[in-house]
């Protein structure tokens, strides 16, 4: 069963697992409710589950999935600290997005390796809700840009920026860009603090790093980041950004 509040996501992860002559698709879900009522139903033997959704996420629907014989999980993420501390320390199977052929095998043969053992099971899925308590307590969020075929993890103040090019979406920070795998607009939802502000459609700055402010006309601004990258404020947000920056 595959877990996402993505169509597309789950469209893609759909395809991929159709290589697997052993994996049949017994059901979707786009949110953490769904989730539950049709593994409750379904009793698939392996769910895909997002950690980011909204109302519910990932781990909240592991927490709800109460004494019954549960499934084996894969969580899927694609901005998130803890979830890529947790792949790395092989405490449980985590997923990065895009996910790549080869991850998904070892995730696919792990899952296997599970099956008809319900005390393992259990384990894991106890393993996924300590790691996020863990972390969660020791750590900030992080920022995930993606350089190549490195995810490079970044604190939200050595960020500057977000800028929509296109379909692409770039992190932007004091000596280079590195590639968002997420829309703008999934960015701002998931940012937190004051400090990250929308300045037009396809731009978000974080303030602490604006250094001047010039007037193009009486409701448009000019903006120059700490690594001198100049910005256009829409009329739209102006006056957002003056109030911000005590003006």
């Amino acid at each position: 069963m595959i877990v996402d509040d993505e169509p597309v996501a789950r469209r893609v992860l759909c395809e991929d697992l159709g290589v697997f002559s052993e994996i049949a698709i017994v059901g979707e879900a786009g949110n953490g409710k769904e989730a539950l009522e049709k593994i409750g139903k379904l009793a698939p033997d392996l769910v895909f589950l997002d950690l980011q959704m909204p109302l519910m996420s990932g781990f909240d629907v592991v927490r709800g999935l109460g004494d019954a014989p549960s499934p084996v999980v894969v969580m899927v993420t694609a901005f998130d600290e803890h979830a890529i501390q947790a792949f790395e320390a092989g405490a449980v199977d985590y997923l990065l997005k895009p996910v790549s052929p080869a991850r998904l095998h070892k995730a696919v043969d792990r899952a296997k390796s599970l099956l008809n053992r319900p005390l393992e099971i259990a384990n894991q899925l106890a393993r996924i809700s300590s790691a996020v308590s863990a972390s969660s307590a020791t750590h900030g969020r992080k920022i995930v840009g993606l350089s190549g075929a490195d995810y490079v993890l970044l604190d939200a103040s050595e960020v500057l920026a977000f800028q929509a090019e296109r379909e692409l979406v770039w992190i932007v920070t004091a000596k280079r860009r590195l590639l968002a795998n997420q829309s703008l607009h999934a960015i701002e939802g998931r940012l937190n603090g004051p400090e990250f502000q929308r300045v037009h459609r396809n731009a978000i700055v974080n303030v602490d790093h604006v250094r001047k402010m010039s007037a193009l006309s009486s409701q448009r601004w000019l903006i120059t980041l700490s690594n001198s990258l100049q910005l256009v404020v829409s009329k739209r947000q102006a006056h957002a950004i003056r109030q911000i920056l005590h003006w």
